[in-house]
């Protein structure tokens, strides 16, 4: 018998292939996986969600905002004592006149859906914030799983942002910033769907063709990317939310730009691939930007449907305005109100304002100043079930679980080490998604910023850890290492756990003798 040739060395693998991408097969196992760590969330977070039983913090603005949205279609303004007659149940003694708001209004719409289903209390106005910073943390597993192609680094990613003060407070109290969140992650999902879509639809225009590869061609326009749409859609609700989504937004439709230019590229393009810039980025200038703005216009619906709200009448009041005559009236009462929030956001009056809890975005990455969300202080023992000898205190404090964001620190410079040294486009996403969440508040550090902004960076700073662990880990094959890894990597989940239950009573108003809340209070800073 003749001697059979082996294949060696493998031959590399062919542009379709390279261009083709392929999801984990355990797609029940996925799910399962994510809808149990979204219930422990859910659970962890529901717990005595009503409580404390008042407006805590902003949530004297939003949760009015939200009830006055219910019953006119636009804010209006409230009486100095309203929040105790809420309290009371006497909830419907707004004024007559429109409220000036300097938040679009899509996440308050979102407090009044469950301010309607349960009620204008505590856990009404807090509900939605609880459902939303749920399904932040499960999709930001079905992110992380569709990059790393591993259920597993989904699920660890998942379960370190459950463990994560600042998410756990920001999903039990009324705030917008849990919604942007979820919004922006939801886009970058999109647009990472969106980038699977397109090459595997490079790789099918080959394969019909029985192509190689394009030898030199542009290859197919495919201007209609549905995901591309999608990820559209959900940057302009964050929009439609909080403004600080345009900065991902102009970053991520660059680095989704730049996907594009690569797929080409491998798919033989050559020196065309970078026509990408103007022929896919000129639908994709459309799909995202144009189409956000027009979302976004679509979440005033109701202040452009009713006539009450603040600046509504402005356009009537102002016939002969270039804007009038090229928009009409509300339009063009519209496009003046952003104006005067604009004027608001970067004005005299927020520049020279002073808070308590201000925090520089310089120390947000380190958890240098944390919000401080509610607090009683001075308990004296016998009252409140304060035992003494000490006084009690009771707080909610919007902190981060220190060991994950300190760990996070090292996983995001290693991450950027992989993304741009080791040309691995999965760590891309998560230095991308931090940077725009956070370098751009820099800019407008003359104002009053707090740590809570930062919950927008959080599920990116858990994705660099998990793909981080990832790559740690290895290949299934890896032995003895692999073992090594997996232990240190759930020391690591484990001691995030357990931080996260010491800081528990700090994050949930719950009685402790002054010498243990200090205790949890690791810096002055805190304080």
């Amino acid at each position: 018998m003749q001697p059979r040739a082996l294949d060696w060395p493998p031959s590399p693998p062919s542009t379709i292939e390279r261009l083709r991408v392929a999801m984990p097969t355990d797609r029940l196992n996925g799910w399962i996986v994510t809808l149990i760590i979204g219930a422990i969330a859910f659970v962890l977070r529901f717990i005595n969600l009503g409580y404390p039983n008042k407006l805590v913090f902003d949530e004297t603005y939003y949760a009015k905002d939200a009830y006055s949205l219910l019953k006119f279609g636009y804010e209006r303004d409230w009486p100095s004592d309203a929040n105790s007659k809420i309290i009371l149940g006497d909830v419907d003694v707004m004024k007559d006149t429109a409220s000036f708001v300097v938040h679009p209004p899509l996440g308050k719409w979102l407090i009044a859906g469950g301010e309607q289903l349960f009620g204008m209390n505590s856990f009404g106005w807090r509900f939605a914030s609880l459902i939303f910073g749920t399904l932040l943390i499960m999709v930001t597993i079905r992110l992380v799983r569709r990059v790393s192609k591993s259920t597993m680094i989904g699920g660890l990613a998942g379960l370190l942002l459950t463990f994560d003060g600042l998410e756990f407070v920001m999903s039990r109290t009324a705030l917008l910033d849990v919604f942007t969140a979820f919004f922006l992650v939801v886009a970058v999902a999109c647009l990472v769907a969106d980038r699977e879509w397109f090459r595997n639809r490079l790789a099918r225009y080959l394969e019909r063709r029985e192509l190689a590869d394009l030898g030199g061609r542009f290859g197919p326009a495919l201007m209609l990317r549905p995901w591309r749409i999608a990820a559209g859609i959900s940057f302009g609700l964050a929009l439609g939310t909080k403004w600080n989504a345009l900065f991902p937004l102009a970053a991520f439709a660059l680095l989704s730009l730049a996907w594009d230019v690569g797929a080409r590229r491998l798919a033989g393009a050559g020196s065309k691939a970078k026509l990408a810039i103007l022929r896919d980025g000129i639908p994709a200038f459309f799909s995202l930007v144009v189409l956000s703005v027009v979302v976004y216009a679509g979440t005033w619906a109701s202040w452009l449907a009713t006539s009450g709200g603040y600046d509504r009448q402005w356009g009537a009041e102002h016939p002969t305005h270039i804007t009038v005559k090229l928009l009409g009236r509300p339009l063009a009462s519209l496009l003046h109100y952003q104006y005067d929030i604009w004027n608001f956001h970067t004005g005299d009056f927020i520049n020279q304002a002073q808070h308590t809890y201000r925090a520089d975005p310089a120390g947000w990455l380190i958890v240098a100043r944390p919000i401080g969300i509610d607090a009683v202080n001075g308990i004296k023992p016998g009252t409140d079930s304060c035992l003494g000898p000490d006084n009690c205190i009771r707080v909610i404090s919007g902190v981060g679980t220190p060991v994950l964001w300190w760990i996070a620190i090292f996983a995001l410079i290693a991450a950027a080490i992989l993304w741009i040294g080791g040309r691995d486009w999965r760590f891309g996403i998560p230095v991308v998604g931090v940077l725009s969440s956070w370098l751009p508040w820099f800019a407008f550090d003359s104002r009053p910023l707090f740590f809570f902004y930062a919950i927008a960076i959080i599920p990116f700073s858990v994705m660099a850890v998990a793909l981080c662990a990832g790559w740690i880990l290895g290949d299934a094959r890896a032995g003895d290492r692999r073992m090594v890894a997996a232990i240190v990597i759930g020391a690591f989940v484990a001691l995030v756990a357990a931080n996260f239950a010491y800081i528990y009573p700090i994050l949930t108003d719950q009685l402790l003798p002054y010498p243990k809340w200090l205790s949890r209070m690791w810096f002055r800073s805190w304080i």
